[in-house]
Parts: structure tokens; sequence; C-alpha cells
């Protein structure tokens, strides 16, 4: 699948979703335009994770409409959603790792929508691409815990495990739900680094979910405020200003 110029990468029309008697997302419309670095800011339970995850097509909107990468994602069979989702690379709080696996067998995952499952089974018991998995793990500082235990590293570095299977996957927009939340600061300010650079040079889209404004004012170019599911302000790094932020993240509704 290829994007096309014409097409915005990701596009909500009046999107809303609830959980039970809960709104997470109250009729939000946004475009993204292929090669935009966007964060998402908010308070605990604004909606930003549900936003990322009707993005990657994981949970269905109640109501509205969701085009990613010029395709509606209403009305498609699971084979049709996985063919979309293997050009979105998603990074969670959670990391998703298998903990029991070695860390290549983890970066690894980032091949499956590609590899079939033979060649699949195969790399669980002699791992293929080894070049390719070194690679992305040294550059998220990683490469001597190429055949560790997943479970026996910190959460921070499970953390940039994730990263690194992103890097193998290449995918076309990148979701992540805070992926420096379980990193100390210098590793934190690496690793937007990366994902900012890998971004500009490959003309990649981020969407990352950010509660340190100055990370995402650093790393991004376009600031989504979300509160109680509402959008509050989408506008350029400049223009958002102190006054929009504190009305986005007071205490009081």
């Amino acid at each position: 699948m290829t994007v096309q110029n014409k097409y915005p990468v990701l596009d909500l029309a009046r999107v809303s979703h609830y959980f039970a008697q809960v709104t997470a997302l109250d009729h939000v419309s946004l475009t993204i335009q292929a090669g935009e670095r966007v964060a998402l800011l908010g308070p605990s339970g604004a909606g930003k994770s549900t936003l990322l995850n009707v993005l990657n097509g994981t949970i269905a909107p109640t109501t509205g409409q969701i085009t990613v990468l010029g395709q509606s994602l209403q009305g498609l069979s699971s084979g049709q959603l996985r063919r979309v989702q293997r050009h979105l690379g998603r990074v969670h709080q959670s990391h998703d790792l298998v903990a029991n696996l070695a860390v290549i067998h983890n970066v690894n995952a980032g091949h499956l929508g590609r590899w079939s499952a033979p060649q699949a089974a195969l790399s669980l018991l002699w791992p293929q691409a080894v070049e390719t998995a070194a690679a992305a793990l040294a550059k998220v500082g990683l490469l001597e815990k190429l055949y560790a235990r997943t479970d026996r590293l910190s959460g921070g570095e499970q953390q940039r495990v994730a990263i690194a299977r992103l890097l193998v996957q290449d995918p076309q927009v990148i979701l992540a739900d805070e992926p420096i939340a379980s990193v100390d600061p210098a590793r934190a300010h690496d690793l937007m680094t990366l994902l900012r650079d890998w971004c500009a040079q490959a003309g990649k889209t981020l969407v990352v979910s950010l509660h340190d404004v100055d990370f995402a004012r650093r790393y991004c170019d376009r600031l989504i405020g979300l509160r109680q599911g509402r959008l509050m302000f989408d506008a350029p790094v400049a223009q958002v200003n102190d006054t929009m932020l504190e009305a986005l993240y007071q205490l009081s509704s």
C-alpha cells in the first residue's frame, strides 16, 4: 500500500466512542497528513489511548467515520483490516512483548506482516534476520541484549525493545502511546530524537501520546489537546500558548 499525496494519512469525521456510560471520545474530527509529527496531550482519561486504538482499528468507534491511508475502516473483514494495520506501527505503554522469549524474537515480531507462517515458526528455533534485529537494537542502545530473555530487562529496556521492533516493522504511520513513560529523561530524549529523525528522513507520520508538554513541543510540529474525550485544540506548536494548556489540564471541570 502506497500513501498518495492527495489522501490524508489519517482522517476522523465526528468520531465518538463510549465504554458503557463513559464517553471516551466525543465527536472528534481531525485530519493528519503524511510526514506530520503530532502529539496528543491531555490529562489522564482524556481519550488519548482510545483515539490511538481507534486509529489503529483495534476498537471500532460507536459513531463516525475513520479513513486510514485512503481506506475506510468501516465494513472491513478481519483480513482486510490486518492488511491496513501492517502499515501502522504501535508502541504501547505495556510494551506488548512476549516476556519469556529472547529479545531477538520480540524484535523479529516486526517482520510478521511480511513473513510466512513457516518462516515465522522457523525463526523461533533458529532466529532469522539477525543482522536486521541487531541493527535495530543498536539504534536504541541495546545491542548487547540481543539474546537476553525479555523478562530479565528493566521496564525502560523493554520499551526500547518495543521501539526496535517498530524499526524492523518499518510502518508508514507510527502510533505511540507514552513511548517514553518507562525511561529516564536522557534516554527519553534519545528515543524521541530517534523517532523524530527517522520520521523526517523516511517521510513517516508520527502520532504520539505524551504527558510531558516540553517533549511534545520539542519533538512534534503539531499539538492536539483532548479533555474528557473532546478536542480542545489542534494547532501548530507555535500557536499553543500557556492559557490553552492551563485550560486543558485544569483540575476542575
